[in-house]
């Protein structure tokens, strides 16, 4: 059946000569591959990828015989001045990672930098985005958003982390690992409140796609009872404060009472707050009291 486009829309795919192409690839779902991305990636002079291996079963699928080379966060800047010498004789690079869009949580913002700094064009391939999805899904807040990519391994850094978004206001949005997924919701608990609405998307577009809403405290007991629900690809998304319901303590008040809270008593760690801050003591108790 013909289809007829819009007078705005452009459906020919012409690949320019000496241009990056930020390709976006599948989460999961073949299905999700455009045609244009096909067109691209069978239309330019090589491909960067994250994995090559993993990219070479992708392209196999599509029957897409481009060549590939390794671009990843141990080589990018080695890599980047060859393909940048490519690029200015006219060849045609595209640029993947091993899924979703490039450049947010992977490799490529080096390489992308200096091609706009040498006046290369760089057209992005829109396409899938566990971030986009998990969002456009979940039912909280997308008017404003704040994403933070995975937070630190370490549970000192990690709480840190938390602790400078407590009082962020927008949604917030994380990448975990299955294996620390019970030990962040853990954190997010004592340090954003039991109470905090949050949604856990697994496996985005695949077989055993699962979106968890409700409160942190809700949700850590799904994914604590349930072992299915600590594997795979995992987006955590977290509702961010509500400016009302903020305690009345500044930022750095709040930070060094939770610093304190991690060793002491809640009566201590208020009175010591307290003699350092300024903040009333009563006030700081029972914000503890919240927190503890």
């Amino acid at each position: 059946m013909a289809v007829n486009f819009p007078g705005d829309w452009d459906y020919n795919v012409i690949l320019e000569k000496g241009a990056l192409y930020v390709v976006a690839t599948p989460i999961g779902n073949l299905g999700d591959m455009s045609h244009r991305a096909i067109e691209v990636l069978q239309g330019v002079t090589v491909i960067a990828a994250e994995d090559t291996r993993h990219t070479q079963r992708l392209l196999q699928q599509f029957e897409i015989n481009t060549g590939c080379l390794a671009l990843h966060e141990h080589n990018e800047r080695k890599v980047t001045a060859a393909l940048l010498a490519r690029m200015q004789q006219g060849e045609s690079i595209a640029l993947v990672s091993d899924a979703g869009t490039p450049l947010l949580s992977d490799p490529g913002y080096h390489l992308v930098r200096e091609a706009t700094a040498l006046g290369i064009r760089v057209i992005p391939v829109p396409g899938p985005s566990a971030i986009m999805a998990a969002l456009s899904a979940a039912g909280l807040p997308t008017d404003r958003f704040c994403f933070e990519g995975f937070l630190p391994s370490k549970a000192a850094a990690r709480c840190r982390r938390l602790e400078a978004l407590q009082q962020v206001t927008v949604t917030l949005v994380f990448f975990e690992a299955p294996h620390r997924i019970l030990a962040t919701l853990v954190d997010m608990q004592r340090i954003f409140g039991a109470d905090r609405q949050a949604v856990i998307a697994r496996e985005i577009t695949k077989t055993f796609e699962t979106f968890l809403r409700g409160s942190l405290e809700e949700i850590y007991q799904q994914v604590n009872d349930d072992q299915n629900q600590q594997k795979g690809e995992i987006v955590l998304l977290v509702h961010g404060t509500n400016p009302v319901e903020r305690s009345g303590i500044d930022p750095e008040t709040e930070r060094v009472l939770n610093i304190l809270l991690r060793d002491l008593p809640v009566k201590q760690a208020a009175a010591l707050t307290a003699e350092v801050t300024g903040v009333k003591k009563n006030l700081l108790y029972q914000q503890a009291i919240k927190r503890n």
